[in-house]
């Protein structure tokens, strides 16, 4: 079953009963445009002792990722819609920790955090340009930069040079070009580790996005923000950031059967 949240798709995959063990493999070929069913990633859905499900989530490369905001969303869509349960609470664990997550058809709320302290005003030199750079965490790295229109932005130049800037080494990063129309709205573009190039969309990017403005004091709660997708995607937190949360809408694309042979 592939599953898209605004315009970030995904293969989902049952492993339950955690018949399948090589999950990188599988998901590159999955992934893969021409020969496979082409998709930023791959998502399994499997058993966790510490919450109602698991997600593990692999790039389009291969790499797992701790986390995947809109992955996580298009999951519980795909747990709806494979009838796997009729509750629309869930608690799921990732590698970046347990997220609360609820169902509101089609749309999927999910209760974010922050994984460490944000660090604002790192510079990063690339030629005779110079960027200001804010780096948060928010399930996976991102480097966010503001700007004044995300359409000039050349995200192919500029994401791969930032994304393996020596400063975020060694694990890398993924990087957002954030334009703040007013403070309830803006307009993000986002370059993905990973998937190694821009992106429709990027839940974890408009979520540290929003709330590093927010922190700068130029955004303030509800905040909706226009993917690439050109979708509008909602992020909302308490003015401690204590609460926050991120809600968009979620599309089935198709499902069908595997066959590699």
């Amino acid at each position: 079953m592939k599953i898209t949240g605004s315009g970030n798709d995904f293969v989902m995959i049952n492993n339950l009963d955690g018949k399948i063990k090589n999950r990188r493999n599988l998901a590159i070929a999955l992934c893969r445009y021409k020969y496979g069913v082409g998709a930023d990633g791959a998502i399994f859905l499997e058993k966790s002792k510490r919450a109602d499900f698991k997600m593990r989530i692999f790039n389009a490369d291969g790499s797992e990722a701790e986390m995947c905001g809109n992955g996580l969303r298009c999951l519980i869509r795909f747990i709806y819609e494979q009838k796997i349960s009729k509750k629309k609470s869930f608690l799921i664990e990732t590698l970046a920790g347990i997220y609360e997550t609820e169902l509101n058809f089609p749309d999927v709320s999910i209760k974010m955090f922050l994984i460490n302290k944000p660090e604002f005003n790192r510079i990063v030199k690339i030629d005779e340009e110079t960027f200001t750079v804010h780096s948060l965490n928010t399930g996976v790295p991102h480097a966010v930069i503001i700007v004044d229109n995300v359409d000039n932005v050349n995200v192919k130049k500029y994401g791969p040079i930032i994304r393996y800037h020596r400063i975020f080494q060694p694990a890398g990063t993924n990087v957002d070009w954030i334009e703040i129309k007013d403070a309830h709205h803006g307009k993000i573009r986002t370059y993905e580790r990973g998937v190694e190039d821009e992106t429709l969309a990027c839940g974890t990017g408009i979520v540290a996005g929003v709330i590093c403005v927010a922190m700068l004091g130029k955004f303030a709660s509800p905040v909706d923000i226009i993917a690439r997708s050109g979708e509008k995607l909602r992020v909302s937190f308490k003015k401690d950031f204590t609460e926050i949360f991120f809600e968009g809408g979620t599309k089935l694309v198709f499902e069908g059967q595997w066959i590699d042979r």
